[in-house]
């Protein structure tokens, strides 16, 4: 039997496991989960007689080293920093290897060794980064192949609450890693193109800069600038074009409600807070308000951010508890990021019978024959439950895919590689509508560029 290794056995695994123990029978494979956690590997196995769960530290050579040299294709699903070790393993042990995760400066030094063997590491082949690239390069490439010179490539992306779990006034929950909710946006200003001008948004203006999207059957959402589109045009092939942007989506009014927390300083995570583990929510919030002897925390921080106490940015500042004086942080040493994490995560982690949503929309203007068009292209994936969520489908399903296609030699291109060709993203889409993550494109009157305002 063909030996699958994958490394990492957490919650975006679930439909990618799933995915190859389907397919073990007819394509005679063996799946080796290795997780530092076997009973987590063991329950995501289920007992399928092709299923394999081991014990594994990825900082134990030896252990690393040994799941390796017994695969015939490795699989890593570890946090990005932990990567490269398993990258320098296979390519010692002469193993192929895919991840989800963005290709970093030392993987990609990687690319003329990798190549050299023959080997492909395939990189970036979850959701964002993955599905995102590789439903743009079909539209793209289409429309060169058709003559169409691009003039303008928007692109964005949201994990969110699916409807029937929308819940709160926030209408978000975390769907994903909450502390890179929280520090969403920083280091360094948001950079794109736009009609040929070069624009830079600064962290503390990042979430009054808005573009309104809508999807039909979803209503309206709202794109907020992603840090670095700009390299997006070497990428994709698109170094003339004029307007470039990427961004992730949210439901409107998320933005101007989440800039309050930026305004204060709850999102800084680059000091802590002394005595943090005795304070209360209040506490917390009051930490970044001016003393005042008689007036409330909530009468300053109303006064000090101008809102009125029936608007809805108040209501959903209320709905979070953070003027709970019996509400204790416990944590020790605390970043306000970290506190602001912890008291989110009481109110937007997802229930037992929530289902989660992923978006996703490209919008992509051209010129044919003299006349400019435009075409949106929009993705909605719905979770099932609270194993086989739409992000572990979005991110799990196109890996197994591509793993199997990369095992069966129909993906053999050599070296460091993201999903951007053709022979790679045609079959992996096409495969991806069988489990209801598809797209549907209208064309609409050339709209131009108007990402970037300024919401009052």
């Amino acid at each position: 039997m063909r030996n699958i290794l994958v490394i990492g056995a957490g919650r975006s695994a679930s439909s990618l496991i799933s995915y190859l123990l389907n397919k073990s029978v007819a394509e005679n494979l063996q799946i080796t989960i290795a997780d530092i956690s076997i009973e987590l590997a063991k329950n995501k196995i289920n007992k399928h007689p092709n299923g394999r769960a081991i014990s594994l530290d990825v900082s134990d050579t030896s252990q690393r080293e040994t799941a390796i040299k017994e695969a015939d294709i490795v699989i890593s699903m570890l946090p990005a920093h932990l990567h490269l070790s398993v990258a320098k393993d296979c390519l010692t042990f002469g193993k192929n290897l895919v991840t989800a995760s963005y290709i970093s400066k030392e993987m990609k030094a990687l690319h003329t060794q990798v190549k050299a063997k023959g080997l492909t590491f395939m990189n970036e082949i979850g959701l964002d980064p993955g599905i995102d690239h590789m439903s743009a390069m079909q539209l793209i490439d289409r429309i060169r192949d058709n003559g169409g010179k691009l003039l303008l490539f928007e692109s964005f992306c949201g994990g969110l609450v699916a409807p029937e779990s929308d819940d709160n006034l926030w209408n978000y929950k975390f769907t994903w890693n909450p502390r890179n909710v929280v520090l969403a946006g920083q280091g360094g200003a948001a950079k794109f193109i736009q009609e040929g001008k070069y624009k830079y948004i600064p962290y503390q203006r990042l979430f009054r800069r808005t573009e309104i999207l809508k999807i039909d059957g979803y209503g309206k959402f709202e794109g907020y600038a992603n840090r670095d589109s700009l390299k997006y045009r070497e990428i994709y092939g698109l170094e003339d074009i004029l307007t470039m942007y990427r961004g992730t989506m949210r439901r409107v009014g998320f933005s101007k409600a989440w800039n309050i927390f930026v305004i204060l300083g709850m999102t800084d995570d680059s000091y802590t807070i002394e005595d943090s583990e005795n304070m209360s929510y209040r506490d917390f919030t009051n930490s970044f308000l001016a003393y005042n002897q008689s007036d409330s925390v909530e009468l300053k921080l109303r006064h000090y951010l101008k809102i009125d106490q029936d608007d809805i940015i108040w209501e959903k500042l209320l709905e979070l508890d953070i003027f709970n004086p019996y509400k204790k942080v416990v944590l020790k040493n605390a970043t306000p990021a970290k506190i602001l994490e912890k008291i989110l995560k009481d109110k937007w982690t997802l229930q037992e019978d929530d289902k989660d949503m992923i978006v996703m929309q490209h919008l992509l203007g051209y010129e044919k024959d003299g006349k400019q068009h435009q075409i949106i292209s929009s993705m909605v994936c719905m979770g099932e439950d609270q194993t086989y969520t739409a992000m572990a489908k979005t991110v799990g399903l196109p890996v197994a895919i591509a793993t199997l296609k990369i095992l069966n030699g129909e993906i053999s291109d050599p070296g460091v590689q993201m999903p951007i060709n053709k022979n790679v993203y045609e079959p992996i889409l096409k495969e991806l509508e069988n489990y209801g993550i598809n797209f549907t494109e209208k064309n609409v009157p050339y709209l131009g560029y108007n990402t970037g305002y300024e919401t009052a």
